[in-house]
């Protein structure tokens, strides 16, 4: 605990950045030598002004010493820099947060297949069940989705992955106690039962705006890969775009309408060169070899589905088709039938909220019942094989 004391310490020191604190920690060894050196011992090192040494010549640990007891009563742990248990991976950015705190259990990042999913909070029916079938898919072969706990995109991917049944991980721009936003309070302790959510902001701290961009580059830096889904043209899913591409990662885009806003800055990264994607499956695709003993596929997965069998059935009357549906599902099953539709036809023709809707096709698709064509409208599968 004295260890991480010090590191509290020395992340909270104004006009320290990570390159000084690099720095320090060359010359005494630990963040601990750092805070016992004097204010003489500050004066030959290279880079560090007048002001540095102002500010690390300040040991006062009050602050520290509350940090620790919010931390308590929040129910969260730290872990610094020096840390076992800090992702090599994250380290390797070029300006990783000093300390995380952490409520739930941090997967083994540095082993695992890990790729956030970001995108606009102002989402489309066309996003949410894209980022949800996303988050489905990858986590359902075994991949670790990282998402910003925000609304639209990271809502919808973050609820897809949870029963994918592969951990989750969720990084915020405020102190864990502090949940943003508050409707998605569920899904906070849902993430923290199946993963973690973290953050480098102690308990107490609110969700600032400049907060949101400071905390992408954690979401990309855990990451192999990016996959954005809907961005428009200003949007931070585009900045955790660029702060990927900055750490080696690979951006995935998943391809949208040329006359959509929402999809406007994801668009020009395919433009730019980012990979498209039309569903998991490609982004799996990316990573089975590097890989093979942590995903799984649909071909591999020995507990598969009663869908997923290759025998030939004869043609089953929608009627019992439907028979096992209940509620929303049935009244969206019925609303598609024998027809094609897409979803806005599915919403005016149940009535339902965009969001209901889009949610229960996810589910129906992931279950077999319909599939989307390659235009985007949907459809009954035959029995369910297909």
């Amino acid at each position: 605990m004295e260890s991480v004391k010090y590191w509290l310490w020395l992340s909270m020191r104004p006009g320290i950045g990570f390159a000084k604190v690099k720095k320090l920690l060359n010359i005494f060894g630990s963040a601990d030598e750092v805070y016992k050196a004097s204010e003489r011992d500050y004066f030959d090192i290279e880079t560090i002004n007048r002001e540095n040494i102002k500010s690390l010549s300040d040991k006062d640990l009050k602050n520290v010493n509350k940090i620790l007891t919010d931390c308590d009563e929040a129910g969260c742990r730290i872990i610094s820099f020096q840390d076992c248990e800090y992702p090599e991976r994250l380290k390797n950015i070029y300006d990783p947060p000093l300390i995380l705190y952490i409520k739930g259990k941090m997967p083994d990042v540095d082993h695992e297949p890990v790729v956030g999913a970001v995108g606009t909070r102002k989402c489309t029916p066309y996003g949410i069940i894209n980022a949800e079938s996303t988050g489905y898919k990858l986590s359902k072969s075994g991949i670790i989705v990282v998402t910003g706990l925000a609304k639209g995109v990271d809502t919808a991917a973050t609820e897809g992955a949870l029963r994918g049944g592969t951990a989750v991980i969720g990084v915020i721009g405020s102190g864990l106690d502090i949940i943003y936003p508050a409707e998605n309070k569920q899904l906070f302790t849902d993430v923290i039962d199946n993963g973690a959510v973290i953050s480098e902001y102690p308990p107490g701290t609110r969700a600032l705006h400049h907060h949101f961009p400071a905390r992408n580059r954690i979401i990309s830096g855990l990451s192999l890969g990016i996959a954005v889904i809907e961005a428009p043209k200003k949007s931070g899913a585009l900045i955790t775009a660029a702060r990927a591409l900055e750490q080696g990662r690979d951006v995935f885009v998943l391809p949208g309408n040329v006359d959509a806003a929402a999809c406007e800055g994801s668009n020009r990264l395919l433009r730019e060169g980012a990979i498209p994607f039309m569903s998991g499956d490609d982004i799996i695709d990316e990573y089975i070899e590097l890989y093979p003993d942590k995903i799984k596929t649909p071909e591999t997965d020995e507990t598969k589905k009663p869908f997923d069998n290759n025998s030939k059935v004869d043609y089953i009357g929608l009627g019992n088709f439907f028979g096992k549906l209940a509620g929303d599902e049935m009244i969206i099953a019925k609303s598609i039938g024998t027809e094609s539709l897409c979803i806005d036809e599915i919403i005016i023709e149940t009535m339902l909220p965009a969001q209901k809707v889009s949610a229960v096709l996810t589910m129906l698709e992931i279950s077999g019942y319909v599939r989307r064509d390659d235009s985007g409208r949907w459809k009954a599968t035959s029995g369910g094989f297909y």
